[in-house]
């Protein structure tokens, strides 16, 4: 497994996204859809990972989005085929430390109600539930989140 920051804007890389997408929108209204697009992950920003196999298959992703009071974690992903190897929690702890080199002191996250795995991650992970932030409402189908790094 090798986990490195990549150009979202590549083919299997934008599966990856599709996948998320077509995973996601079964579960939730379009007004509970929180999702970046491919062009807003590109940007300066953005730190944007990829966690490839040894042949180099694209296997999951993760972002951050850095402002100056804190960095926003963004479609975390990786495919159902590879659960299950500690490959979320490696992908966490990456951009988590890439997140501290640029500077950020706090995480924040918005996920689905519907998303256990994803919620038992980030609570194992060290991750509290919070309010609402930036320009999200209050969404009975949204879990906020936030850690503080060290």
């Amino acid at each position: 497994m090798l986990i490195s920051l990549e150009s979202p804007n590549q083919p299997d890389v934008i599966g990856l996204i599709d996948e998320l997408d077509a995973y996601q929108k079964p579960l939730y209204p379009a007004e509970s859809h929180h999702g970046i697009d491919i062009a807003a992950l590109g940007q300066a920003n953005v730190i944007f990972a990829v966690v490839r196999d040894d042949n180099g298959n694209a296997m999951g992703c993760g972002a951050v989005v850095t402002m100056p009071e804190y960095g926003e974690l963004k479609r975390m992903f990786v495919r159902p085929e590879y659960r299950g190897q500690a490959i979320a929690k490696n992908l966490l702890a990456f951009l988590e430390t890439e997140a501290g080199r640029q500077g950020c002191k706090v995480l924040r996250l918005e996920t689905g109600v519907k998303q256990a795995e994803a919620l038992g991650l980030y609570v194992r992970s060290g991750y509290e539930q919070c309010g609402p932030f930036a320009d999200y409402v209050d969404d009975p189908l949204s879990v906020f989140m936030h850690k503080r790094l060290a």
